[in-house]
């Protein structure tokens, strides 16, 4: 490939490429693509998903590993997935590896217990990260190694672990932590120094903000930009995916998706507006496979497109008839008629999970219920999409900074106050490590999962591998107070008529909780959904429902480019009633973000059709 045709990010790469920005704004496909260009131009590239929720294998025929897998077709590029549990598995050897010759077993199964929670799979699997930045770890001689980073705030977190582990380590070799013994977090203290001076090192490490044409992802990437820069990553570039151009003057749609673009570039955020930016168009193919992720860039269109040709309006008007999918405003009318429990919104990162449980949330309040909506997600979009108050509507959010300190404060009142002075400064010690961070959110989830026993609740969660690890979280409090009590009815036998109830339970009882699952009509987040689904599943957890958004297969459109997008998507719709869900919903495209309580509850209004345009 003609390296003029590529992009900026593409064509001066840094040793170090890191791909972020909000969920579904194509993160994986431009890391993909880039990371073919580089290999491609003679260079050996490392391709590394840091995301539990990758699509990799999907759009590369691959099976992925947590070693480097080729990728066939394209000489010099390798595939690696950090995968949380081998990386956690791994490090607990490591770790009671590092445990001296005479300790007991009972010293060996505290070590194992401590290390057994969600944090210690998060720390593990960055553990893998931070030492492909330090120089160590897989040993293929790369020249280029391209990141495919987890939604923004899962990423932040992410690269804000060097700074707050070397800081938590920094003179103190006492006690343990839900990582296990501090001496063996010591061991790992060099490799976090050496990742802290490589992402800070413009010569080494570029941050490309990937975002679209929209002002809420735009306004994501500023604040990510400002935060990273806080963090020390400075070299940063914009990537603005997406761009469209219409091509029939007469197509109202297409008009007004350009002119929505055109308005968002031009108010962009002062923080995205002073980087280097590349613009890289709408394409009309789904970004699977080798020729789509060269053309992606710049090449040669692939010769399928991943589309169907459209005959014409008669096509499109069968199409739009038989469309398999209800009115968003008929699951607002079912799940009003159940009365009360926990409706988990559910998905990918920029699916637009935020915009249906505000819109859900409204549209109960509208049929008479009261209702708290909240968010576990650590962008915490829900106020600003409500951007109002409606009487019989609590919006909350499970903020984890607020919920780590009360979380410490209360440990400290209970735990500590029979400790002396050297005990407590031990105990707060352990809680200020950065993993106290989940188990708080984990408890304050908790709360709000039995509240819903008596009201509707409404939750907005983080991007689908945030969400699995708090999942990961509460299966392992079930399986710790399953354990307790069966310790307890073995022991004492006056205990058997004892009754549990966990939050995994909660969420198991189809009386009591409602997931719904939000996609995108395209292959990928159809394909991850499904995954999803598959994941709640293996949990005992039975989705209720599908919401596709931002359909555009109802508007008529007769521009070429949209024409071709919207076959594939009447197909994924298809694909989605004809056995993924048990319920389909449809959202269509609208020509404004619905923001504020009465653009929400338009969307939900019984019997009152969504106006495209």
């Amino acid at each position: 490939m003609n390296t003029t045709t590529l992009p900026g990010f593409a064509t001066a790469p840094t040793r170090f490429l890191f791909f972020t920005g909000k969920g579904g704004v194509g993160k994986t496909s431009l890391s993909t693509a880039t990371a073919i260009a580089i290999a491609d131009a003679g260079k050996l590239v490392l391709l590394v998903s840091t995301d539990a929720a990758s699509n990799l294998d999907d759009m590369l025929g691959i099976t992925l590993s947590n070693q480097p897998v080729d990728v066939p077709g394209v000489a010099g590029l390798s595939v690696i997935n950090i995968d949380p549990d081998a990386a956690a598995e791994a490090y607990r050897q490591r770790v009671l590896a590092q445990l001296e010759a005479g300790a007991t077993d009972e010293d060996r199964q505290t070590v194992r217990e401590q290390l057994s929670g969600a944090c210690t799979t998060e720390i593990a699997a960055f553990d893998e990260f931070a030492a492909l930045l330090a120089g160590e770890g897989v040993d293929g001689g790369y020249e280029h190694v391209v990141f495919d980073t987890a939604p923004t705030g899962h990423t932040l977190r992410l690269l804000s672990l060097p700074k707050a582990w070397t800081g938590f380590l920094a003179g103190n070799d006492r006690g343990a932590s839900c990582l296990g013994p501090h001496s063996g977090l010591k061991m790992q203290e060099a490799r976090f120094n050496a990742a802290l001076q490589t992402l800070s090192d413009p010569a080494l490490t570029t941050v490309v903000l990937v975002t679209r044409p929209d002002p809420r992802p735009m306004q994501e990437a500023a604040r990510t930009a400002e935060e990273l820069s806080t963090l020390g990553l400075a070299n940063q570039r914009l990537a603005i995916n997406g761009v469209f151009h219409a091509t029939d003057p007469g197509d109202p749609v297409a008009n007004a998706i350009e002119a929505l673009g055109r308005e968002a570039l031009a108010t962009m955020p002062d923080a995205l507006a002073k980087l280097p930016r590349d613009e890289v168009p709408l394409r009309a193919f789904d970004t699977v496979g080798l020729p789509a992720l060269r053309a992606l860039l710049g090449g040669a269109a692939p010769s399928a497109a991943g589309s169907q040709p459209v005959d014409g309006p008669a096509q499109r008007s069968t199409a739009n008839e038989t469309l398999p999918a209800e009115p968003l405003s008929r699951l607002a009318d079912e799940l009003a008629a159940i009365g009360h429990g926990l409706i988990m919104v559910m998905g990918k990162g920029g699916v637009g999970k935020t915009t249906i449980a505000a819109a859900l949330a409204v549209g109960l309040v509208q049929r008479g219920h009261s209702v708290h909506l909240t968010t576990t997600d650590p962008a915490a979009h829900v106020a600003d999409t409500l951007n109002g108050s409606l009487e019989g509507l609590k919006v909350g959010r499970i903020d984890p900074k607020a919920e780590t300190t009360a979380y410490i404060t209360k440990i400290m009142a209970s735990k500590g106050k029979d400790l002396d002075e050297q005990g407590k400064a031990l105990l707060l010690e352990d809680l200020q490590s950065p993993c106290t961070e989940e188990v708080a959110v984990f408890h304050a989830f908790s709360r709000v999962v039995n509240e819903a026993r008596s009201s509707f609740v409404v939750l907005d969660t983080a991007p689908t591998g945030h969400s699995l690890l708090l999942m990961d979280a509460t299966g392992a409090y079930h399986r710790q107070m399953v354990q307790q009590y069966e310790g307890k009815t073995e022991t004492n036998p006056e205990s058997k008529g004892l009754h549990i109830i966990t939050p995994l339970m909660r969420l198991q009882d189809t009386t009591m909780t409602r997931v719904i699952i939000v996609t995108l009509p395209e292959t990928t987040p159809v394909t991850q959904a499904a995954a999803l689904q598959d994941d709640l599943r293996r949990a005992r957890i039975e989705p209720w429902a599908w919401v596709i958004n931002k359909s555009i297969a109802a508007t008529g459109t007769t521009d070429p480019l949209l024409q071709a997008r919207l076959q594939g998507e009447i197909r994924q719709t298809e694909r989605i009633a004809g056995g993924l869900a048990k319920r389909t919903y449809v959202l269509p495209w609208l020509s404004a973000s619905p923001v504020g309580v009465t653009a929400l509850g338009a969307l939900v209004e019984p019997d009152r059709a969504v106006e495209v345009l």
